[in-house]
Order: structure tokens, then C-alpha cells, then sequence
């Protein structure tokens, strides 16, 4: 006789990564979805949702804020598995829309942590799609090599053109590979409903047989991330503006460093938390280990999409919570969960940048057939 799969529940399941997930849980999993299908996140992306059904994969729409709709869902599925990744994300909407950054994804948790605890016997792992952005400025040492705090950079530092971390006395410190021996220092709103989700999950199974995981990801990128948000993926945002003939405007002085990391090779370090016999106790970092500027990325993508690695601009302009660097030290990643980063930046890019082309001749030829129809019915 077949053994019953265990039962997985999803939250933000349909989205980028989620959806990516359900299809890899598939097979030895009965999944769940829990999502709102935001407008701003799931507009121009069908593919999400047909993954979804292609996979067998059960959909309820439901809110994070909405904590009947949770309760009722989290009693149905009654997971022994639960992956937390629905969130409002971005930085720079997160300072112009607090409240609802907060609501989500502050009191989304409260209630998906109410509704476990209500299961009896509440039992299980309930892992956390965590954000390097809780580190801020993140790890650095000073002139001698000291590992040193840097404070959040300032608008009048920034403003002549000054971006380099600092400590406290003024002094500029080297950034490097950050993990979570380092402080964390929120610049964001973003950042810091990212670092509550963690300070609740920990804090609140106490006497219970839940597990709770944490992986904060890096800059998650690559093929089926949205074209049309503004707000998260900058090298898809890229890949749109440089098919629309737009030149690129690079924020700050160009040397904004990154850990770009593969759609894919997050989908496995979440699927490996969920399998792995002892649960990490450590919070672990997801990323590829590989710095790589604003700039230099933007000119790869120009030239795989046939562009001068020239069309862009170096604004000097600056974002409120921006940081400037930022590193995955994926050490433990690698010792406690046996997890390492599989397909480098230039691989990744290439699959991005053919993903999208394939994407936005789809769009132009849906779009010429509309405004076909539309000639002929008149």
C-alpha cells in the first residue's frame, strides 16, 4: 500500500519562487497554495498560475490579512510542512506604503502563527522565506581588517557623491561576505517587518513540536520573474527597459554590489529544509557567493540582448533604505544543509535574457492580434 504524502502548505505558493516550488514538491508531496494573486506581483504572468495546474497543485485565494480565510485554510490542508514565503516586498515602496508592509507581513505572520498553534497537537516545520536586507550595511572590517558596524548611510553623504559604509566616528569600512554572526541593523521598512517574521516564528512555538527554519535569500533573479514590478527584480526590469530601446539609468556611482542567486537554486534550498533530518538550528544564508556590480551586470545583459554595453547612464541617484553591498557567506548553507549554489551568474543571466526575449515577442504578438480584432470589428 502507498504511504500518504505529507501535506504541504504554500503561502505566497503561486508567485515567483512559490510556484517553482509547488512544481518540485509535486511529486512526493500533496501541495497547497495560500495566496491573494496581488494584482502588482501576478499581472503579465500566467505562467505562475499554469504551473499550478499543470502540477495538480490545490489553490486556495485567500489574504494574509484576512485571518478567518488563513485559519480555515491552515485547519483544511493541516500541514505537517508549512513554507511561509508570502510577503510585500521591495524597499523603496515599503517606505511609501508602511502600513501595509506591515500589515502583511507582520500581522500575516501573527496569524499563520495563531492558526499552527491552534492544530492539535501543533507539530511540524515551518520554514521562512527570509531577506539579507535585515543585515542592513551587512558585515565589514575597518582599515586594520576589524570586523566593524557600519551605521546607515546618510542622504548628505550620498548626496556629494560619497556612497562608502562608515562606522560611527565617520571612518569608511570595507564591505564583505555577511552571515548571521552579524548584526542586524534594518534600513527598511521592508527590512524590518522581514526581521520581525523571524523574531516571531522563533519566538513563538516554545513547548511545541515546531520546527522553525529561516533562509534569507539574497537577490533572487532568472527566468518567469515579473517584467512589469517595478518594485522587486531589478535585472528583469532591466531586460524590459533594453528591449524597449530605453537606456539603463544606473543608481549611485555604478559599484552598487549584489549577490545575484538563480531562481532554481533557491527552489532546492527550500525544498532541502523541508527534507533535511535536523533542522538547522543556525539561520542560514542563500546566495551565490558571487559580487557583481550594478554595472558590470547591466552591461552583460546589453550585450546579450544585442545592445552597446554603453546604453546606460550613471545617475547618481539614491534610494532611502538602499544598501551598498551585499555578500552571501554560504558557509553554514553548505555545512548544516549539505545546499550550494549550482549555476553561475553568466549562465544564469543568459537563461534570463532568452526567457524574456521569448516573453516580450509573445506579448507584441498578442498585442498586434488585439489591435487586428479591433481594426476588423469596426
Amino acid at each position: 500500500m502507498a504511504q500518504n504524502k505529507p501535506n504541504v502548505l504554500i503561502t505566497g505558493g503561486a508567485g515567483f519562487i512559490g510556484s517553482r516550488l509547488c512544481a518540485k514538491l509535486s511529486g512526493t508531496h500533496d501541495v497547497t497554495v495560500f495566496d491573494n494573486f496581488h494584482p502588482q506581483v501576478h499581472d503579465g504572468n500566467p505562467e505562475n498560475r499554469e504551473r499550478l495546474a499543470e502540477h495538480g497543485i490545490t489553490v486556495i485565494e485567500g489574504d494574509m490579512r484576512d485571518r478567518d480565510a488563513l485559519r480555515a485554510a491552515v485547519e483544511t490542508v493541516n500541514p505537517t510542512l508549512i513554507y511561509h514565503l508570502a510577503a510585500e516586498t521591495g524597499t523603496g515602496q515599503s517606505f511609501d506604503l508602511p502600513a501595509r508592509y506591515t500589515d502583511v507581513n507582520v500581522m500575516g505572520t501573527a496569524h499563520l502563527i495563531e492558526a499552527v498553534r491552534e492544530l492539535s497537537p501543533a507539530t511540524g516545520r515551518i520554514i521562512l522565506a527570509g531577506s539579507r536586507s535585515v543585515y542592513g550595511e551587512g558585515a565589514c572590517v575597518d582599515a586594520e581588517g576589524r570586523p566593524t558596524a557600519a551605521i546607515e548611510r546618510t542622504g548628505e553623504d550620498m548626496a556629494k557623491g560619497d556612497f562608502a559604509p562608515k562606522d560611527r566616528d565617520g571612518n569608511t569600512l570595507t564591505p564583505v561576505a555577511t552571515n548571521a554572526d552579524c548584526v542586524v541593523a534594518p534600513a527598511s521598512i521592508y527590512a524590518s517587518t522581514k526581521l520581525m517574521q523571524e523574531y516571531m516564528l522563533r519566538q513563538a512555538f516554545w513547548g511545541t513540536g515546531v520546527e522553525v527554519g529561516i533562509l534569507r535569500l539574497q537577490n533572487v533573479y532568472g527566468p518567469g520573474q515579473s517584467l512589469n514590478n517595478p518594485y522587486t527584480g531589478v535585472l528583469s526590469i532591466f531586460c524590459r527597459q533594453i528591449q524597449e530601446g530605453k537606456t539603463l539609468n544606473i543608481f549611485e556611482d555604478g559599484e552598487i554590489t549584489r549577490d545575484f542567486v538563480l531562481v532554481d537554486d533557491v527552489v532546492n534550498a527550500f525544498a532541502m529544509m523541508g527534507t533535511v533530518a535536523d533542522m538547522p538550528m543556525d539561520i542560514l544564508d542563500i546566495g551565490s557567493g558571487e559580487a557583481a556590480t550594478i554595472l558590470d551586470v547591466a552591461g552583460v545583459l546589453l550585450n546579450l540582448l544585442g545592445e552597446p554595453t554603453d546604453k546606460l547612464t550613471i545617475t547618481g541617484q539614491f534610494r532611502p533604505g538602499d544598501i551598498r553591498y551585499a555578500l552571501a557567506d554560504t558557509a553554514r548553507s553548505r555545512s548544516q544543509l549539505g545546499w550550494a549554489p549550482q549555476v553561475s551568474l553568466r549562465e544564469g543571466l543568459e537563461k534570463l535574457s532568452q526567457w524574456s526575449q521569448e516573453t516580450m515577442k509573445k506579448e507584441k504578438s498578442l498585442q498586434s492580434e488585439g489591435f487586428a480584432n479591433e481594426i476588423g470589428g469596426h
